[in-house]
């Protein structure tokens, strides 16, 4: 079999001050906290997700917070920026909403059919909000500080940057199953179908960057979806027959797992969709209680001491009266 991938899973980076993030995510971008649980290597450290109202896959970004964490350095080999899709006709509503937050933004026409409003997060991850001309259906959270007719679809793409492209186009188009759109100036689109949002990746060619760093305001990975483990599996085992140093399947408790480096530097992830957020909390209360999987669970004293005070904001779990209205 060559596998192919549906698209964007999530995107996972770091972050330092755990509040910082969250009132940003929540407040900033308009994002739901689906799940607030802890890094499973790390006990100690939060893992943050953030995105729709169920946390459906292609609209997550999630966060380990490492308090005092030194700053990345953004280079080659890794994703560069993080691209959510927004509606047309939006951008100027975004900008004005951020600089009444603080939050310094500048809008770019990327083409005739694209438009981006570029900004960074408080850890100085680039984050930019892409209104395209191709419609996107997802539905999305209708959150206090940002009504659904501005909200966040999705994620829309990443960026990559890499020193050389040509061995990573063969990891994308082979091994991932995508396709090249489009080619200028060194730039690479690719899509696992025909460039709607939530399925593009934008390989960037830098031959005479640094290599960057993965620490504070850097992503550590990005993921795409697969549907289940049966298909998660045959997908690893093509990778390993491939010469990839591919990990075993991981469980992550809301899906599964496997990690490899594409030729350029990137982390990849490939992500199962299911079983989804909703298995250890009901859809009202997602991110409202520090969840912890089976094996952790004889620890949750000691781990609920070592990480930090939180502080959700009520946004985030609407009452019943408010989503059945």
């Amino acid at each position: 079999m060559t596998a192919q991938t549906e698209g964007l899973h999530h995107v996972t980076a770091i972050a330092g001050d755990p509040q910082k993030n969250i009132d940003f995510y929540i407040k900033g971008l308009g994002l739901r906290l689906v799940k607030k649980t802890v890094n499973f290597d790390d006990p100690g450290t939060y893992h943050l997700y953030y995105g729709d109202e169920a946390g459906s896959p292609g609209s997550l970004l999630t966060f380990f917070p490492w308090q005092g964490i030194r700053s990345g350095k953004v280079g080659t080999g890794q994703s560069t920026t993080t691209a959510f899709s927004v509606p047309q006709g939006t951008l100027g509503w975004w900008q004005d909403h951020f600089k009444a937050i603080g939050v310094e933004s500048s809008i770019a026409r990327a083409s005739s059919e694209e438009e981006r409003l570029s900004l960074r997060d408080p850890d100085g991850l680039q984050i930019d909000l892409v209104a395209s001309s191709l419609t996107d259906p997802r539905n999305p959270w209708d959150s206090a500080s940002v009504p659904a007719e501005y909200a966040v679809r999705g994620q829309h793409s990443s960026v990559l940057t890499v020193e050389d492209p040509t061995a990573s186009l063969e990891t994308f188009t082979r091994d991932l199953g995508m396709k090249i759109l489009s080619e200028t100036d060194g730039r690479y689109r690719l899509s696992t179908h025909d460039g709607e949002p939530g399925t593009v990746v934008d390989l960037v060619t830098d031959r005479r960057g640094e290599r960057g760093l993965v620490a504070g305001g850097t992503v550590h990975h990005i993921a795409f979806r697969v549907p289940d483990q049966a298909t998660q599996e045959l997908w690893r085992q093509e990778l390993a027959e491939r010469g990839y140093a591919v990990t075993a399947i991981l469980d992550r408790q809301y899906f599964t797992s496997i990690y490899f480096r594409e030729p350029g530097g990137t982390l990849l992830e490939i992500a199962t969709d299911t079983p989804g957020f909703d298995i250890d909390e009901p859809l009202l209360e997602l991110g409202r209680s520090l969840k912890l999987p089976p094996w952790l669970e004889p620890n949750r004293d000691a781990i609920s001491h070592a990480v930090a005070k939180i502080n959700v904001p009520d946004e985030n779990n609407p009452s019943i009266a408010t989503f059945l209205s």
